[in-house]
C-alpha cells in the first residue's frame, strides 16, 4: 500500500512531519525494538551522556496522536496496549488503512529514539486527515483528546506525549483543561507542540497553551528557532525539530520536521528524567527542563521558551530535584486556568512579538496619557488657588 505524505501546511497544524524525502530503508522486524536512526539531535541533546545514566526503564509514556503501527520495527515490543479510537466516529479510518497512524507512528519512534526502554500506550485523539478533508479538530460536543488524557492517566502513564497543536486547535477546551488538571494531579507530566503557525496570527494553541502542559518548540541544527516554530510567550523548552529521521508507516524511516517531532524529542527526555527519579513531581520536570536548557540570550524568550533542552543535564539534576512548592494541589475548575493543579506557567499570555510590541506601544502611549492628564489636572487646581 502506498502512504502519502501529510500535506498540512506548517502555518496551519503542528501535523509538519511527514514531509521528508527520500525514504530509508529499515532493517529486518526483529523481536524487540530496533534502534531508529539519529541525525544530529542526539549530539544537540547529549543522548549518550544521557543514556549512561537512563533509558527510560520502567517508565510508561502515552502517545495521544492519529494511532501507531505497533508492528513496525521501531516500536516493535515497547508498545504496551493500544487504547480506544476516540476519533474513528468522524473519519472511519481503522488500522491497516494506509491513512491511519501515519503521525502516530512516526512520533512514537521518536519517543523511543530518546527512551529506548520506556513502554508505549496510544490512544487515537485525531486523524492523519485533519486539514484535508474538513475533519473537525474538536467535535461539536465531543472531546477526543480530554478522553485520550483520562484513558493514559487510567493506564499508568508517567508522561503524556501529544504532538498536536498548531492553529486549528485556536479554540480553548474546558474539557481538556480538566482532563489537564487531573492528569497533573495525579503526578503526569504532560507535554505538547507548540505548533508550526510560525508568527501569524494570535489565536490560542490548545492544549499546548494550558497553565500546567509543557509546550515545546521546535530548533534547528545551529539551535536557534526553526522558521516554523509558533512564537508564543507560553512556550516553556524547545527541542531538535528539524530533519528528524522517524519511523515511516510502510516501514523504514523518513526525515520529518515540525514541533511533533520536537514534542516527542521532549516527552523521551521527560521519561528518561522520571526513570532516573520516579518521585519527581510534573512541576520539578518542568524546572529541571527550564534550569538545565541552553538559555537563550535573556535566559527565555517567545521563540525557544528557556531554550533547547539539554537531555544529559537534565538527567544529571534529578537526584537534586529543585526544592520548590510542587506539591500537586487538588483540581479547583476553570476558574484556577492560571495553575489549575499547582503547576504554574512561566508564561502564560499566547501574544507573538509583533503584537507584543503593539501592546507595549500602547502601554506607553496609555502612560502618557496618564501622565498629562495628572499635569492638567493639577494646573487646574493650582489656577484655582
Amino acid at each position: 500500500m502506498k502512504t502519502r505524505f501529510l500535506r498540512y501546511a506548517v502555518t496551519v497544524t503542528a501535523f509538519a512531519g511527514l514531509l521528508g524525502s527520500a525514504l530509508l530503508t529499515g532493517a529486518a522486524p526483529a523481536a524487540a525494538a530496533e534502534k531508529t536512526p539519529t541525525s544530529w539531535e542526539s549530539a544537540a541533546l547529549g543522548l549518550s551522556a544521557a543514556h549512561r545514566s537512563s533509558q527510560g526503564e520502567g517508565v510508561t509514556v502515552a502517545v495521544l496522536d492519529t494511532g501507531i503501527d505497533e508492528n513496525h520495527p521501531a516500536l516493535k515490543g515497547r508498545v504496551k496496549d493500544i487504547g480506544p479510537d476516540f476519533y474513528s466516529k468522524y473519519d472511519d479510518l481503522e488500522p491497516g488503512d494506509p491513512n491511519y497512524g501515519v503521525h502516530g507512528t512516526a512520533m512514537a519512534s521518536d519517543v523511543l529514539k530518546v527512551a529506548p526502554k520506556a513502554d508505549i500506550i496510544a490512544a487515537r485523539v485525531t486523524s492523519d486527515e485533519v486539514g484535508d478533508h474538513d475533519l473537525p479538530v474538536r467535535p461539536k460536543g465531543k472531546h477526543p483528546v480530554a478522553q485520550g488524557i483520562d484513558y493514559a492517566v487510567e493506564n499508568g502513564a508517567d508522561v503524556i506525549s501529544m504532538s498536536i497543536g498548531g492553529n486549528m486547535f485556536a479554540e480553548f477546551s474546558g474539557a481538556e483543561l480538566a482532563a489537564v488538571g487531573r492528569a497533573v494531579q495525579a503526578g503526569v507530566t504532560i507535554l505538547a507542540s507548540a505548533g508550526n503557525s510560525a508568527e501569524e496570527g494570535n489565536e490560542g494553541n490548545y492544549p499546548a497553551g494550558l497553565a500546567p502542559v509543557i509546550s515545546v518548540a521546535a530548533t534547528q541544527q545551529d539551535g536557534s528557532r526553526a522558521s516554523f516554530s509558533t512564537v508564543r510567550t507560553h512556550n516553556t523548552i524547545a527541542a531538535p525539530g528539524v530533519g528528524i529521521i522517524s519511523a515511516n508507516l510502510e516501514g523504514g524511516y523518513r526525515p520529518v520536521q515540525g514541533t511533533s517531532p520536537a514534542g516527542a524529542l521532549a516527552s523521551g527526555v521527560a521519561a528518561l528524567m522520571v526513570a532516573e527519579n520516579p518521585d519527581l513531581t510534573p512541576a520539578q520536570v518542568r524546572a529541571i527542563l527550564m534550569r538545565t536548557a541552553k538559555h537563550p540570550p535573556g535566559g527565555h524568550n517567545a521563540f525557544v521558551g528557556a531554550g533547547q533542552i539539554n537531555a544529559a543535564a537534565a538527567v544529571r539534576a534529578v537526584g537534586n530535584p529543585p526544592k520548590i512548592d510542587t506539591a500537586v494541589k487538588p483540581y479547583k475548575g476553570e476558574e484556577h486556568f492560571a495553575k489549575p493543579t499547582g503547576t504554574e506557567k512561566f508564561r502564560n499570555a499566547t501574544m507573538n512579538t509583533g503584537q507584543l510590541a503593539v501592546g507595549i506601544g500602547g502601554a506607553i502611549v496609555g502612560l502618557l496619557c496618564l501622565l498629562i492628564g495628572g499635569f492638567l489636572l493639577l494646573r487646574k487646581k493650582r489656577s484655582a488657588a
